[in-house]
């Protein structure tokens, strides 16, 4: 508990430090080595004061001079004779104006109104008439309206001098003028005085004639009346003074103890500001672990990163609110009432140190959460923007679907503004990109509404598909990317239907499998237990036992060979079995594989006819697992070939640089399955399973084939079986 309040103390500690440096930079240059009547607010009181005292004092021209000073020329009198057109257009308005008028008047019968305004009408003809005939006449109509703006000024002047007398009559002035020895006196200068200012000849007291509050007077009409024509500059040596007296009179020394009493808060915030950042830099260790042990801390990482930036920036905001509106509450807003205002102080002081230890603990929690580098990559990857910009780039894998959403985003967006635009201000323009927007966006609506229905419709088949219906096409319509992921969904959907039927052909040959494996097994199992109990009889012959250990010599030799043959199918099938490769000789290798087989081959009735290369043809190869290849599909020939029918064994190089090994013969059973289910383990030829052999011969030639990188082929063409093996030759 008490490192929890050490912790919040060198917060509130940081806090205090951070507003120090909030107030010194805003106002630090004000208060620092000066006094209130160096301050701003004095110095502009001052200005203020100065700049008009020339023109409604000291340099209050006349209006008879302003007037003399007037020019008209050549180009005004341009502007004023073609302002409203040509000589033609302005008669053809002014008898415009009138005519419906003066018909009225004869309507009526008032002839006195009829002749007035036909006299009316025409001296504004003669008058327009006269513009543009005499330049003089011009000259005098622009002459008599800046002399009337001028009249206005020095009226204005006149009225703005009585109360400028009123509100600065706390000032006391000795000032004479450098040129004409002028001198210009208000108040008493010799009563002590709070501050005072003497100009002198080097430096003199400089003022304008002209007002700048009241210069826009000249500039209100369609006449132009440059006012800089008018100003004039003064120099003027002297005094000015503010007493004591009239400063207390006019709350001048108001101004003068806020000012005090805020350089001496500031003075006071500064230091202790500096004290509170020592004691917050020791305690920075304690703080960092208390604020990471809060329980609260884990709500907040459970959020995206961007949104716990967006709530620091507010939090940030709200800081930086409290902090300006606190320092307002010292400078502006001081209050006669020490208890309020202290009371109002203490309370937005309280509000500033809990949004700001809000704002620490959130800052420490982010630092945490992204002080190295793999952690903010992390975060980043898992924020809502990063997952927008994935989106966005996700848009442009296909520029067509990219190009039609930023056509009807655009297009929603520049109509929808060009039509609030017309309707509320009208205009060309927005008319324009409104008849354009309709033009592009309403094709590019229709074709919307049209790839959103196909859109439905594939999804809907997409639906059918997921439920298993794959009888039916999705249907392809142009070429969209729709469309083409339509036929991508066909694409899939024959694939699951392959795999389906693969999954289920899978299954099929399992069961085939274990039912095989099972029949094979136990026939010669069973005769070995049938045998074994025969003999176990004291009363059979010797050439009675004789004869059973043969049987039982024979089966067991075929169990064992069954066994031996599925242990090295099985390790050949997992790969766990090493290959010695070498440079062998296959036509040699052939020959002596199947001139073993040539006795077995002739009690067989089959004719061998072998087609070899003349010239030796090289392979690398294990030369064991490739003569047990040569072997079983020899052996194989031997159980299935049909008796009296000739087997063609043939060894050859072809074009493409392979050596292709060819077993050839014609069946004695019927086949008529896939040929490629003839490579799976204890399948036969033989569907009835009566001849010798353990149904491996072809899956152990096949993973011999795999092993060494080769292909194994088989082709059945009615009767006709054949064995195609082909291997890189060297």
């Amino acid at each position: 508990m008490l490192k929890k309040w050490k912790s919040l103390l060198a917060l509130i500690w940081l806090t205090w430090a951070i507003f120090g440096i909030f107030t010194f930079t805003r106002v630090g240059y004000q208060y620092i080595g000066k006094s209130y009547f160096q301050s701003e607010n004095f110095q502009q009181a001052l200005d203020n004061f100065q700049s008009e005292l020339g023109p409604m004092v000291l340099n209050l021209p006349t209006a008879e001079y302003l007037k003399s000073k007037i020019e008209v020329t050549q180009n005004e009198i341009e502007d004023h004779r073609n302002y409203y057109g040509t000589l033609g257009q302005q008669i053809d308005n002014i008898k415009a104006q009138y005519e419906e008028r003066i018909q009225e008047a004869a309507n009526v019968n008032a002839t006195d109104l009829k002749a007035k305004l036909e006299k009316e009408r025409d001296e504004k003809i003669k008058d327009i008439t006269a513009n543009f005939e005499d330049d003089e006449h011009v000259r005098n109509k622009i002459l008599a309206q800046k002399k009337a703006l001028v009249d206005q000024y020095i009226k204005a002047v006149k009225d703005e001098a009585k109360s400028f007398a009123k509100n600065y009559n706390y000032w006391s002035y000795e000032l004479t003028n450098t040129e004409t020895g002028k001198t210009y006196r208000s108040g008493d200068v010799s009563e002590s005085s709070a501050y005072k200012i003497n100009y002198t000849a080097q430096h003199p007291l400089t003022t304008l004639n002209i007002s700048d509050s009241l210069s826009q007077i000249f500039y209100r009409t369609d006449v132009y009346l440059d006012a800089e024509n008018f100003r004039e500059t003064a120099d003027y040596t002297g005094i000015i003074t503010l007493s004591k007296k009239s400063a207390q009179s006019a709350g001048i020394m108001q101004g003068y103890e806020q000012f005090t009493r805020n350089q001496y808060i500031y003075f006071f915030i500064w230091l202790t500001s500096v004290i509170a950042a020592i004691f917050a830099w020791k305690a920075r260790k304690e703080v960092l672990q208390a604020v990471q042990g809060l329980k609260e801390k884990e709500a907040l990482m459970k959020m995206k990163i961007d949104f716990q930036l967006v709530l620091l920036f507010i939090t940030g905001c709200m800081y930086w609110a409290s902090s300006q509106i606190t320092f307002e509450a010292i400078e502006y807003l001081y209050q006669n009432n020490y208890v309020r205002y202290l009371l109002d102080f203490l309370f937005k002081l309280s509000a500033l140190l809990i949004i700001a230890i809000l704002f620490y603990v959130q800052l420490i929690w982010l630092s945490d959460r992204v002080n190295t580098a793999k952690k903010l990559e992390n975060s980043l990857k898992a924020s809502y923007l990063w997952s927008l910009g994935e989106s966005i780039s996700d848009l442009f894998l296909n520029r067509s679907i990219a190009l039609h959403s930023i056509v009807m985003v655009a297009t929603a967006f520049f109509g929808g503004g060009s039509f609030v635009a017309v309707m509320m201000r009208g205009g060309s323009f927005p008319f324009f990109v409104l008849v354009l927007c309709m033009l592009t966006g309403i094709p590019a609506m229709i074709l919307f509404l049209s790839r959103m229905g196909y859109l439905n419709r594939i999804m809907k088949d997409t639906k059918d598909m997921a439920e298993g219906r794959l009888n039916r096409d999705v249907k392809v319509r142009g070429k969209s990317p729709l469309a083409g992921h339509a036929e991508n969904l066909n694409h899939l959907r024959e694939g699951v239907r392959t795999s389906m039927h693969e999954q289920a052909k899978s299954e099929r040959l399992k069961t085939e499998l274990i039912t095989n494996v099972s029949h094979d097994l136990r026939t010669p199992l069973t005769s070995i237990i049938t045998y074994t109990d025969l003999l176990k009889n004291p009363d059979i012959t010797e050439e009675e036992r004789q004869q059973y250990i043969h049987i039982l010599d024979k089966k067991s030799e075929r169990l064992k060979v069954l066994i031996e043959d599925l242990f090295e199918v099985s390790k050949m099938a997992s790969g766990n079995i090493e290959l010695h490769r070498s440079r062998v000789d296959l036509t040699q290798l052939v020959q002596q594989a199947v001139g073993e087989h040539e006795e077995d081959l002739v009690q067989a009735r089959l004719d061998l006819r072998m087609t070899m290369s003349h010239e030796p043809i090289y392979a690398y190869v294990d030369g064991q697992k490739w003569w047990r290849l040569i072997d079983n599909l020899i052996v194989n020939v031997l159980k299935y070939a049909l008796e009296g029918t000739r087997v063609y064994v043939t060894l050859k190089r072809t074009s493409d640089g392979d050596a292709e090994f060819t077993v050839k013969n014609v069946a004695k059973y019927e086949i008529s399955e896939d040929a490629e289910e003839l490579f799976e383990r204890f399948k036969r030829a033989d569907a009835s399973r009566h001849t010798d052999g353990s149904g491996l011969g072809l899956a152990i030639a096949q993973s011999i084939v795999d092993l060494h990188g080769a292909r194994m082929s088989i082709d059945i063409d009615g009767d006709l079986f054949k064995v195609i093996v082909r291997i890189p030759a060297v």
